[in-house]
């Protein structure tokens, strides 16, 4: 199979960027989307929760209380990325998976139908890190793209073999992965877009990061401040409409749960 034709942000055309909770985008297409912003393509970035159950105490963070600074980080981050267009679906944090799929398809429906975008961004099967709320916005998407006929371009978040052979104990330590399984990895030769992140780019997209402190602040601490540059200097999507092979995932120690996002 022939590799697939290569994009560059300003290849992308409307985008809209569809994720579980605010900072998925931030993490994963942060610089893409800022990148896109910044060649005066439309960008409309959506979350399908505020992220209010995202604490390990919520005593002290209450639901409604942290969904609050959530929506306050997520507009903060967005202001840094120039991106004007972020919604939110108003779903609750950690119960996609229990919603009837109809209502979420509608849902994502209507925005493809209002937006008409050329470009969806979004999780593939797997949610990167096999999250439930990840795995069903992503579903929710592809149901509802597959439906409005396929318009424009339906790319899933990935990782390559090669970033996590260089990161992978570091995300194993920090908790990232749900389950004991991992997400299949990708070539570089495979990616519909390989969105590489430096300069003032890489500051832009990290100050974003660090305007969502209820959630990245403890990762900043705890990181040398080259590893938390390094895994976040590349952003990498393939193409859900083409087969691709996956490479296996390399052993990288034994994981540990995160209880929450």
């Amino acid at each position: 199979m022939s590799a697939p034709d290569r994009l560059g942000a300003d290849r992308l055309g409307t985008v809209l960027s569809v994720w579980a909770h605010p900072d998925d985008e931030t993490y994963l297409a942060g610089g893409l989307m800022a990148s896109c912003a910044a060649s005066g393509q439309r960008v409309v970035c959506v979350s399908a929760t505020a992220g209010e159950h995202g604490t390990p105490d919520p005593v002290a963070w209450p639901p409604a209380r942290l969904a609050r600074l959530r929506r306050e980080e997520t507009a903060a981050a967005m202001a840094v990325l120039g991106v004007d267009d972020h919604r939110f679906l108003g779903f609750e944090d950690g119960t996609l998976a229990n919603i009837d799929p109809a209502v979420g398809v509608a849902a994502i429906t209507d925005l493809i139908d209002d937006v008409r975008p050329d470009t969806i961004l979004t999780f593939g099967p797997d949610g990167m890190t096999y999250h439930p709320d990840h795995i069903t916005i992503g579903a929710w998407t592809t149901t509802a793209w597959e439906s409005a006929g396929r318009r424009g371009r339906l790319l899933y978040a990935t990782m390559t073999y090669e970033h996590v052979v260089a990161h992978g104990e570091t995300y194993e330590e920090w908790g990232v992965y749900m389950t004991d399984d991992r997400p299949p990895l990708h070539r570089t030769a495979d990616l519909a877009v390989h969105h590489v992140v430096r300069g003032d780019l890489l500051e832009r997209k990290l100050t974003a990061l660090a305007a969502m402190a209820s959630q990245t602040a403890d990762a900043i601490a705890a990181l040398d401040p080259d590893v938390w540059r390094a895994t976040n200097d590349e952003e990498c999507f393939v193409d859900a409409s083409m087969a691709f092979s996956a490479t296996p995932h390399p052993d990288s120690g034994t994981p540990r749960r995160r209880e929450a996002e």
